[in-house]
């Protein structure tokens, strides 16, 4: 069996045509902001083609699909509805938005299947009909070499969903809870927390005091150098990032807002194992999301 490694080489993406901020995810994503740009759709369009050709600069394949229709105002975050795992699993997720539903794309699973060792696809989706829900790696923050998954407990993650999915993929669950300055309880662990090969950046202030042994405990005896965020940083994406492989080792990928907001300290942390790649996507974070949301990864062996 071959090492399994935290950083992708590939990762699927979707290019969207008719983007706009969804509605139905409004009332418990405090990131979302409506967009009010004329040209919003032109311009998160361009920043999907901009952020694909910078990922290919640094020697990560992107296997680029498009979204022509008008329903679907997520399809640019792919990572909620499928993961993929080195075991050849591939499992779709229950989505909580009724119109994110309807971002499943057969074509994008049957890609995967003709090029990469999928040895099964699960299909969990059935559970949003018993209101349960697992938004894919927005709700499970993966640390793969350790067979940890992290997830913060709200709306869109249901911790029986994630024990059922954590079984079948052989991951131990960390279950927390984490809540803004407002005390709304935060939507995806993914906006909170990054695990990259060698550090995990998180926020620890928006995380009860009675969890933060527990969750360092794990951080720490996997070996990773934790970089503390604070809740300004994560209202500026700076959880919301991924570690890819490139060319020329691993890259950090997160967005030109996040980048922004880390200090050099963090920068300087982060850069003794990978290589900052900021992608501007002003447009795409009105939506709620960020970088790593934009980005599913592929951990399958290539046929």
């Amino acid at each position: 069996m071959s090492i399994i490694k935290q950083a992708p080489t590939a990762v699927v993406m979707v290019r969207p045509h008719h983007f706009t901020s969804n509605p139905q995810t409004m009332l418990d994503n405090t990131f979302q902001s409506t967009c009010n740009s004329q040209n919003q759709s032109q311009l998160a369009f361009d920043e999907v083609t901009n952020a694909v050709k910078l990922l290919q600069n640094e020697g990560v394949t992107v296997h680029l699909f498009e979204d022509e229709h008008t329903h679907t105002p997520d399809s640019v975050f792919p990572n909620n509805w499928f993961s993929t795992h080195q075991s050849g699993e591939l499992v779709m997720y229950p989505m909580y938005a009724e119109n994110r539903r309807l971002e499943y794309r057969k074509d994008i699973i049957d890609f995967l299947t003709n090029h990469y060792k999928v040895l099964s696809v699960t299909d969990y989706s059935f559970l949003a009909k018993e209101n349960a829900f697992l938004e894919g790696t927005g709700s499970l923050v993966i640390d793969h070499p350790h067979k940890l998954a992290y997830a913060v407990e709200s709306k869109r993650t249901t911790k029986t969903v994630v024990n059922t999915v954590c079984e079948q993929l052989k991951l131990k669950p960390v279950v927390f809870n984490a809540y803004d300055e407002q005390g709304t309880a935060v939507y995806h662990t993914n906006v909170l927390m990054c695990v990259a090969t060698e550090f995990a950046m998180i926020s620890l202030n928006m995380v009860p005091n009675s969890q933060h042994k527990q969750l360092t405990s794990h951080l720490i005896q996997s070996h990773l150098e934790v970089i503390n965020l604070t809740n300004a940083q994560i209202s500026s994406f700076c959880g919301n990032a991924i570690e890819l492989q490139g060319t020329n080792g691993r890259i950090l990928a997160l967005s030109q807002t996040a980048f922004n907001a880390l200090t050099t300290e963090q920068k300087a942390a982060i850069q003794k194992t990978a290589k900052l790649v900021p992608l501007p996507i002003p447009t795409i974070e009105s939506a709620g999301g960020s970088v790593r949301c934009m980005i599913a990864g592929i951990h399958l062996q290539s046929k």
